[in-house]
């Protein structure tokens, strides 16, 4: 047991940051795995609870049900779930038994993911012209390659359709994505619907719920103008925009995130160093 009062409250202070992570992690791999192993029984229910819901509820609902939307968000609660689960766990099983090899590999852990967070950020400022160039290049193969229409919408559908809705844009750099989009187009002219641009391209109807998108022209997707759309106005660069204008308060966040972990890399050592004094006091008395 440690007996100094400073590694005593670091010891506390771990056991309850990583407890509360541990079971965040393991409430959202729980899900992560009821939707893989039986998503019917998950819409199911889901719709069940609806019932006592109004009527633009229900809809957002449906919306968020889709099993593909369903099968492919599932995976990456796990993936998500497991690694906040392991690390948390093993932060806490180090503290709470005092164990010097699980508070250090917790303690690289957390040195590991830090480095890579300065990495990222001083290789974006660095080379920010070819980070720029690479990002474009991921965002618009995501809607060639897997961007739906409204009938076949899958997750990566629903999370650019949120994207564009909120944040009033259109397609990474504008609407002339969605002309190379192989899905979206090729289901569009299946159906003979002559839709050009997503509903969320086009400024929308006020006060919808979220995943409802109603045109204010019905006419946008088909006929899409600067005046009834956002289709000349790119995702990417309003979202460089928006980092620009609010650079504090990401700067502020960073720095917020980067203390955190500090802290939990300075309290792991700390209770490691404590335990192996006490220790090596137990073991010269």
């Amino acid at each position: 047991m440690v007996a100094d009062c400073g590694a005593t409250c670091a010891k506390y202070v771990l056991c309850l940051f990583n407890f509360v992570f541990f079971v965040v992690g393991a409430t959202v791999l729980c899900v992560g795995v009821w939707l893989v192993a039986d998503k019917n029984s998950f819409i199911h229910a889901t719709k069940l609870n609806s019932v006592l819901l109004d009527e633009e509820s229900k809809l957002v609902v449906e919306e968020f049900t889709e099993p593909d939307v369903v099968q492919q968000l599932a995976y990456v609660l796990i993936a998500l779930g497991t690694f906040i689960f392991l690390v948390s766990f093993i932060g806490y099983c180090g503290a709470i038994k005092e164990s010097r090899v699980l508070l250090t590999a917790y303690a690289l852990f957390l040195i590991i993911i830090f480095v890579l967070q300065v990495t990222a950020i001083s290789l974006s400022a660095a080379y920010q012209t070819q980070a720029d160039q690479h990002t474009r290049s991921v965002l618009r193969r995501s809607i060639n390659d897997y961007y739906a229409n409204y009938n076949n919408r899958n997750a990566v559908t629903l999370g650019w359709d949120l994207i564009m809705s909120k944040m009033q844009c259109c397609g990474v750099n504008n609407f002339t994505d969605f002309q190379t989009a192989r899905l979206f187009t090729q289901q569009n002219r299946e159906e003979r619907n002559n839709i050009v641009v997503p509903a969320t391209c086009c400024i929308l109807e006020p006060d919808q719920p979220p995943g409802i998108f109603q045109p204010a022209d019905s006419n946008c997707p088909k006929f899409p103008t600067t005046t009834n759309s956002y289709k000349d106005k790119g995702c990417l660069n309003k979202f460089t925009y928006l980092v620009r204008e609010n650079l504090n308060l990401v700067i502020g966040t960073i720095v917020g995130i980067a203390a955190i972990q500090l802290l939990g890399i300075v309290f792991a050592f700390c209770v490691c160093k404590a335990v192996g004094i006490e220790q090596d006091f137990h073991y010269k008395y």
